[in-house]
């Protein structure tokens, strides 16, 4: 069991002050738009590495127009053991965690949570550019392997180095090679992590009974294929050094992969499907995520869906909640009304938020 039985929030987005203490079920979430829903939601995914579901600043999390900083305090609880876990920010410097009253880095928390969300943001997954589907994978990859953060800030830093390097014109083959040798290291972890990971969604997918469709997934480059091993990616790092100084960026690397869906009982790709077909992708994929993790590590994530009632008919929403509470997973859902969580019935507790002058307020019913 993984779940958050408490959670404070201070001076965060438009919460001034909330104090919550749950247990394991489903927290229905429900209010006018703008009330603050989806801020509770976002505070609860700093519960894990990275920047959140909005991948916003520390600075912008802040309330305003105090403009203190902000703190979130929780407790959670995970199989046979309970964590105090503190995450902050001052003056809009980057986010400080503690666990256990001890200053903690990203990755460790990542080692006691998995928090794995679905936003409206992502409903243009399949049509969109490759980035975003880049990041929605690699959200997934980090549940699985807490260390894939570190290995693509490693990726990243090296990268824009080199591409600085590139842009200047730079032909000194010694200032290449230390940071290709960095790429190469951290892109073969990244790739195959990605690889691993998609293998797993394909497994989870194929094992279960559900109400959604499968999404058959393909991990492509936008040129070639990926290098085998972190040697050959070295190596093509080199070789393709005067072709990446005529372009000014590097043209190989797991930064130039895409992830191809399909809607496998009408081998239908996902770029094609109707909205509410995209969206049943994507929700069959967020479950996946979780039941693979609930047979790797004993525990299912916690799940943040952000307003997924809404584009649900009643039935695949009934279902949805059935498979939410088969899986045993902390789930945060948000929608405007609590008729939308009335297939819930009590097997979830719910919370009311409203906005009083721009201060949001919530209460437990």
């Amino acid at each position: 069991m993984l779940a958050l039985t408490s959670l404070f929030i201070s001076h965060f987005r438009s919460h001034l002050r909330a104090d919550l203490h749950l247990d394991a079920r489903p927290v229905a979430i429900h209010g006018n738009n703008g009330a603050g829903k989806t801020n509770i939601l976002e505070a609860v995914s700093l519960f894990s590495p990275g920047r959140g579901l909005r991948r916003a600043s520390a600075a912008d999390m802040a309330r305003q127009p105090e403009a203190l900083g902000w703190k979130l305090r929780g407790v959670l609880q995970t199989t046979g053991q309970v964590y105090e876990v503190e995450t902050s920010s001052e003056g809009g410097n980057a986010r400080q965690v503690k666990i256990d009253n001890k200053s903690a880095s990203q990755v460790a928390l990542g080692r006691i949570a998995r928090v794995v969300w679905l936003v409206p943001a992502m409903d243009r997954l399949w049509i969109e550019g490759a980035e975003g589907r880049r990041r929605f994978l690699d959200r997934i990859a980090l549940s699985f392997d807490p260390d894939h953060a570190e290995a693509t800030l490693t990726y990243e830093k090296a990268m824009r180095e080199r591409n600085r390097l590139l842009k200047d014109n730079v032909r000194d083959a010694g200032w290449y090679r230390v940071l290709e040798g960095q790429m190469a290291e951290a892109g073969h972890r990244i790739h195959a992590t990605r690889v691993a990971s998609v293998a797993r969604l394909a497994a989870a997918q194929a094992e279960a009974e559900t109400a959604f469709p499968v999404a058959d997934l393909q991990l492509i480059q936008a040129e070639g294929e990926m290098p085998g091993n972190a040697a050959d990616l070295h190596a093509a790092l080199a070789d393709g050094r005067a072709r990446d100084l005529a372009a000014g960026r590097t043209l190989v690397g797991p930064h130039r992969s895409d992830l191809l869906g399909t809607y496998a009982a009408k081998n239908l790709p996902a770029k094609e499907c109707s909205t509410g077909e995209q969206k049943a992708l994507l929700v069959s994929l967020i479950l996946a995520n979780a039941r693979a993790l609930q047979a790797e590590e004993g525990a299912a994530p916690i799940l943040l869906l952000d307003e997924v009632a809404a584009h649900l008919d009643a039935g695949r929403r009934g279902a949805l909640y059935d498979e939410i509470c088969a899986l045993g997973t902390q789930a945060w859902m948000t929608g405007t009304g609590p008729e939308l969580f009335a297939e819930l019935g009590d097997r979830a507790q719910h919370l009311t938020v409203t906005d009083r002058t721009g201060i949001s307020e919530v209460s437990q019913t």
